[in-house]
């Protein structure tokens, strides 16, 4: 993984776990252990999947950057199926507080998101190679036309 990619994970993560505690604290004085336990469960689910996402993103960027885009899309679309099936699995569970966790789980998305498009727009990351540039300049400058 590069700097500027870790860089940018940790911009998302250090945002969503302090949320994540924040939903920890009021989930325990509205809905006590089980509040408090759902919104653990919630905030892990939220750094898994969209942590996960974002490493298996940047490795496609890097490796194949024509699929970046398509890859992009399919994963936006197997995090959510990864999250309804875990929505469903525990669907009437009284093992944590299910309110908690849906507002925990929106709550630390939300925040994420906003953390990964913030970092995004804050990192000067090239997406031109400036070496490639240059000895495309001093090849078509060299060559007869």
């Amino acid at each position: 993984m590069q700097s500027n990619d870790a860089r940018l994970l940790l911009h998302a993560v250090v945002p969503t776990l302090a949320t994540g505690a924040v939903a920890v604290a009021v989930s325990a004085v509205v809905a006590g252990a089980a509040g408090a336990l759902g919104a653990v469960i919630g905030t892990v689910l939220v750094l898994l999947v969209m942590g996960a996402g974002l490493v298996v993103l940047q490795k496609t960027a890097k490796n194949h950057p024509q699929l970046f885009q398509m890859m992009g899309l399919l994963l936006y679309t197997v995090q959510i199926l990864f999250v309804a099936v875990f929505l469903i699995a525990f669907k009437n569970t009284t093992f944590f507080d299910t309110k908690a966790f849906a507002f925990t789980l929106l709550g630390a998305t939300l925040v994420w998101i906003a953390a990964q498009t913030r970092g995004h727009m804050k990192a000067k990351i090239l997406y031109v190679e400036p070496d490639s540039a240059e000895s495309k300049k001093a090849e078509t400058a060299g060559s007869p036309t």
